[in-house]
């Protein structure tokens, strides 16, 4: 009998041992995370990623004057260690904008991997918008993936582009263009978001349609982000500006194809002030992460697949120097990137900042900063299949 005993004992704390094992590697795994810093192709500044289903790395940036340059598209198979040669976006030369951060290219891989990129139209851009007012540009690869296809204005009568706009595309071939606008002379109290939308691969547009909630306001000069999740979801993150002074930031989500639109609130801010703010929205197997600036800080939160139900915000710990410009991306492992901008301004560049957070929304040991974030530009990352994380900046 004692002899069961003391053979029931030594199993338990084998068992015990191994589980204890299995935990510490799985942390060491984690703390260990390894973080990539490259910078962007060809001095370039604003990079913007997307990864495709096959591993593929799409990637946009910016090159010229920061009032009136150029957008130039660059691809990297897995396994590659350079980018392939960049091809010019923008039909029109000097027709983008990088001044103030927010103004800026969005790039969204769609069925058959075609990319599709917006910006906001430089003042010398072609063709206008109504009433000669700023455009909101497109253009899609073609379908040699050899060129870009000429830019089009998107903007039917939704006039009044100040803060950007933003792309999303689905593999079922839907492409969504979205921007914030309101009448002149009315103030950020009577913008709102508007999502044009094309079925055909973004070959042609329907007229825009509202998609924010009309009593709350947008943020004139605060960029916006937009996202087509895999389940088709669309996603919209914005900044709104109830009454002039409620800055908050708003979800709005689509799950019939721009037919209809909810919205929640995610985290508020009282300022009367636009903070000339980005927005941030990836998706990893465990659910869609959101990032946003509020009050100087930085925070992220998840929208689990299916429920839309969003989770509480997860700060950038430490105190914070003038955080803006986050972006967030997980790997298959369920653990976070969260990157940020410190110090930056008007005219003036900054720091980038880094921490790796766990599956349980713990942040770990793996986290740096590295000085050199050039004037005008933004930071982007990605995940690759074995779990590193690479951040360009």
């Amino acid at each position: 009998m004692k002899t069961n005993k003391r053979v029931i004992f030594f199993t338990l704390c084998i068992q015990m041992l191994m589980f204890t094992s299995g935990i510490a590697s799985s942390q060491a795994l984690t703390e260990q995370r390894k973080i990539d810093l490259i910078r962007t192709p060809n001095e370039g500044i604003q990079p913007q990623a997307a990864v495709d289903d096959t591993g593929v790395l799409h990637l946009i940036y910016f090159k010229g004057n920061p009032s009136a340059g150029d957008i130039f598209y660059v691809s990297k198979e897995p396994g590659d260690e350079g980018f392939s040669q960049p091809i010019r976006v923008n039909s029109q030369s000097g027709s983008a904008i990088a001044m103030g951060n927010i103004r800026g290219a969005h790039i969204a891989v769609g069925r058959n991997r075609r990319v599709h990129v917006s910006w906001m139209g430089s003042k010398n851009a072609e063709p206008k918008g109504p009433q000669d007012e700023t455009p909101m540009l497109f253009s899609r690869l073609n379908d040699q993936k050899t060129t870009f296809e000429p830019q089009r204005n998107i903007i039917q009568f939704a006039t009044g582009l100040d803060g950007g706009g933003s792309v999303a595309a689905d593999k079922k071939g839907n492409v969504y263009v979205a921007w914030h606008a309101g009448e002149h002379g009315k103030g950020d109290r009577a913008r709102r978001v508007w999502v044009a939308r094309s079925s055909d691969e973004g070959r042609t547009f329907t007229r825009e349609v509202p998609a924010s909630d009309e009593s709350k306001g947008a943020c004139g000069c605060c960029g916006m982000r937009a996202y087509a999740a895999h389940d088709g979801t669309l996603y919209l993150l914005y900044r709104a500006a109830t009454g002039g002074v409620d800055r908050d930031m708003y979800l709005v989500t689509s799950g019939d194809q721009g037919k209809t639109f909810q919205s929640s609130r995610l985290h508020e801010w009282k300022i009367e002030a636009c903070p000339m703010s980005t927005a941030s929205i990836s998706e990893g197997a465990d659910g869609v992460r959101l990032a946003w600036e509020t009050n100087g800080q930085v925070y992220y939160s998840k929208v689990g697949h299916n429920s839309l139900k969003n989770s509480s915000p997860v700060q950038a710990p430490g105190e914070s120097n003038r955080r803006k410009h986050q972006a967030t991306v997980s790997n298959a492992q369920g653990e976070t990137l969260f990157v940020w901008t410190e110090k930056m301004g008007w005219k003036q560049g900054g720091t980038l900042a880094w921490q790796v957070f766990d599956r349980a929304g713990k942040p770990t040991t793996t986290k740096g900063q590295a000085e050199g974030v050039p004037v005008w530009s933004l930071i982007t990352a990605y995940a690759s299949p074995g779990g590193s994380f690479t951040i360009i900046y």
